[in-house]
């Protein structure tokens, strides 16, 4: 599940096995005023960049500017994406009350996916096809592992790693969903995490 080579900045990265989405560095005396996210590659280049527009709406866009996915919350975790046209790619949801726990994702070929975290103190959360707690060892497509990068201001990061066996929408969908992960475990506005 390692990335494809060395990418560059201008890589595709819903071609990518794996990338970072992360909170930007910033300093802890200051609000910051850009991005609430950055996706970069493995190597550390910025690829795209996630703004709240409000507390229900997000944008994941290029670095550029070019808008790749609209991320609307709505209900306690539920979230629907779509592109530049209005169309939906996916979407993303949790029914448990530990909201982080699990998340049901759908494609935009209608394909059913799980991130699901592997127990209650863990921060990595598998993507399969089937709940991995229902029946034996479930084909893994996917890993997420979450971590502090800036322990002194908490800022958190998310590996996002992806096989062959995902399209370039299904990688579209997880980025995504990882975006709502974020949003679940420290919404917008809030330092707590869950």
């Amino acid at each position: 599940m390692a990335g494809e080579g060395r990418p560059s900045a201008e890589a595709d990265l819903f071609a990518l096995e794996a990338v970072v989405v992360g909170q930007p560095k910033r300093s802890w005396w200051r609000r910051c005023a850009g991005p609430a996210l950055a996706v970069s590659t493995v190597e550390g280049a910025l690829l795209a960049h996630v703004t709240h527009t409000d507390d229900t709406h997000s944008l994941l866009a290029k670095a550029s500017g070019e808008c790749l996915v609209r991320i609307e919350w709505f209900g306690p975790a539920e979230f629907r994406f779509t592109d530049d046209m209005g169309r939906e790619v996916g979407t993303a949801g949790a029914g448990h009350f530990i909201k982080t726990w699990q998340l049901t994702l759908g494609t935009e070929q209608g394909r059913r996916l799980l991130l699901t975290r592997r127990g209650h103190l863990s921060t990595e959360w598998q993507l399969t096809e089937t709940d991995p707690h229902r029946s034996p060892a479930p084909e893994v497509l996917g890993r997420v592992t979450a971590s502090t990068h800036d322990a002194w201001i908490g800022l958190q990061q998310y590996v996002v790693e992806t096989t062959l066996g995902l399209d370039a929408s299904e990688r579209r969908t997880v980025i995504a969903s990882v975006v709502c992960l974020h949003l679940l475990r420290r919404p917008p506005g809030s330092s707590n995490s869950a």
